[in-house]
């Protein structure tokens, strides 16, 4: 389920200027206490079966003695998959008060592989510097560092910070670029605005006005699509749908619960 994490951050992402400074950026979709729960699907044989579920959490608390946000992300497989493909994923990451990352860490036991990635974040003379650390298993870590003139981010700080961005003046087709921190390097990555949706949710009568993206990827000098999906048309900027075409296959998450929001349910229509 590795793009179901990458996706979630992939929302209505900009490309940011350089200075430090200019890192930093309002918060006007979240509060402390919301809580997104996630239905997991994956298609086996031609057939939907639900394999996990998943859930974000994000509260107000202190790094390095001052005010910042943590968000949790969580997945876990359901028994029935765990015979297929184990799956206990966690992320989380620490945000300043005026959301500029300062520390990531995903720990991932998938398959039979265990997997730490950590990302620390320092600011020196106006540029985004990464220290990053990767291990496997109970190999020796590996340790990376990288330095750029233009902000970094990891899948959990791009999305909390995306979330309080519109997509006012986009057109379709529109490519939006940035850097993303994983633990091991940091590369641009790409995103293509699709437009507007009403999308109505599996079992059940509930649809939403969605904003549409897709996340791609190079293969072999071509473009592939790997996700597309599904974002809350109001200032909440909720994902409530990813559809996944993975390497095993073709996967699904539907939005199934979420309290504790900021703004009004605007782009839900009944």
């Amino acid at each position: 389920m590795k793009h179901f994490f990458l996706t979630l951050c992939l929302m209505l992402a900009c490309a940011w200027p350089t200075a430090q400074a200019q890192c930093t950026s309002s918060n006007t979709s979240f509060k402390s206490g919301e809580t997104l729960i996630y239905d997991l699907y994956f298609n086996w044989k031609f057939v939907w079966i639900k394999v996990g579920t998943a859930s974000m959490n994000t509260t107000r608390t202190t790094y390095a003695g001052e005010p910042a946000w943590r968000t949790y992300l969580i997945t876990r497989g359901s028994k029935r998959a765990d015979k297929i493909f184990v799956m206990r994923d966690t992320l989380m990451a620490y945000m300043s008060d005026n959301l500029t990352p300062r520390y990531y860490v995903k720990k991932a036991f998938e398959g039979h592989t265990y997997r730490r990635n950590e990302v620390w974040y320092s600011y020196p003379k106006g540029q985004s510097a990464t220290k990053m650390r990767y291990q496997r298993d109970n190999n020796e870590p590996s340790f990376h560092h990288f330095t750029s003139k233009y902000c970094q981010y990891d899948m959990i700080s791009m999305m909390m910070r995306a979330r309080s961005f519109t997509a006012e003046g986009m057109k379709v087709g529109h490519r939006i670029n940035f850097l993303m921190a994983d633990g091991k390097t940091s590369e641009w990555q790409s995103i293509i605005y699709r437009g507007k949706k009403k999308f109505k949710m599996e079992n059940s009568n509930t649809t939403y006005r969605c904003l549409v993206f897709s996340f791609v990827e190079k293969e072999n000098g071509k473009e592939k699509e790997v996700v597309t999906f599904y974002i809350t048309d109001d200032k909440n900027h909720l994902p409530v749908r990813l559809d996944m075409n993975l390497n095993f296959g073709t996967a699904k998450a539907f939005l199934t619960g979420a309290r504790g929001l900021r703004n009004p349910q605007d782009a839900k229509i009944k």
